[in-house]
């Protein structure tokens, strides 16, 4: 019997580089799919309908990077560091090559992967991406930290943020975050202030312009599948765009109506563009 994201257990490894990392994972076969969180995100706040589709086929793991959630250590400022915290993981838990879901910060660290150690990626989806160096990335515009990167929860902002300023967006995210609060208990722990900083501090470092940065990611030959939603205000379209032209042969899917949180709105949707790329 499959087991449901809500009800997988939070299992524990512990990789050579001393770090105690917290995982979830569901489904079974094919080539392991591992799941890259956004800022400040952790185990729950992944959408159990979209792990649950992702899952029909496959492995799917989603873990909690270096000093993240339940995750020992303290969270590095680069996103250099958190690709080699990562790439520790997945050899802690024996994965030789994987397909990779790296969705914002967790894209940024995706690339970094995939550039440190190629080998590793079997394929690649970028969710709300952005390559090094873009103009523009130089941090979130203020109204877009201000809303997700307060020391207070603010519901409020991150629905604005993850989802567009329309009635059916608005509601799709009403009813993913009902989803994420589905499981009652083995929650999380919450991401903390000193995460949040360390981890802003990398998005930053990231974006510092610098066009020879952006000829990197043409050194990724594995493929590449680039999504956003068309109202991202997080990580703008425009960027994918970028994205998906520096990669050779990169596919590229806008979502419509939809915003940062994009793959939770169109879980469906997104799920079956995941399984036909892989």
């Amino acid at each position: 019997m499959t087991v449901t994201y809500v009800d997988a257990l939070t299992k524990r490894v512990t990789a050579g580089n001393g770090i105690d990392y917290a995982y979830r994972e569901s489904g079974d076969g094919a080539v392991p799919l591992v799941l890259l969180q956004h800022f400040r995100g952790n185990l729950d706040n992944w959408d159990p309908a979209l792990v649950d589709a992702l899952a029909a086929d496959r492995q799917v793991v989603a873990f909690d990077n270096t000093g993240v959630g339940a995750s020992g250590g303290s969270t590095p400022r680069s996103v250099a560091e958190m690709a080699r915290d990562a790439l520790a993981f997945l050899d802690a838990i024996g994965f030789a090559q994987v397909d990779l879901v790296g969705f914002s910060l967790g894209s940024f660290v995706a690339q970094e992967i995939t550039l440190i150690r190629p080998s590793a990626v079997r394929r690649l989806v970028l969710a709300s991406s952005a390559p090094q160096g873009a103009a523009g990335m130089h941090g979130w515009a203020p109204d877009v930290i201000g809303a997700v990167g307060q020391p207070q929860p603010n519901p409020a902002g991150v629905l604005g943020v993850f989802f567009a300023n329309s009635e059916t967006s608005r509601q799709a995210g009403i009813d993913a975050f009902g989803r994420m609060a589905a499981r009652t208990t083995d929650r999380d722990d919450q991401t903390t202030w000193a995460t949040r900083l360390a981890q802003y501090d990398a998005v930053c470092d990231w974006g510092v312009p610098n066009h020879a940065l952006l000829e990197r990611v043409s050194a990724i030959e594995v493929p590449v599948f680039v999504t956003n939603g068309d109202s991202d205000p997080m990580i703008l379209p425009h960027y994918s765009y970028l994205l998906a032209g520096l990669i050779p042969h990169a596919r590229i899917k806008i979502y419509p109506d939809s915003a940062h949180g994009f793959l939770f709105q169109h879980h469906t949707e997104f799920a079956a563009d995941v399984h036909a790329f892989l």
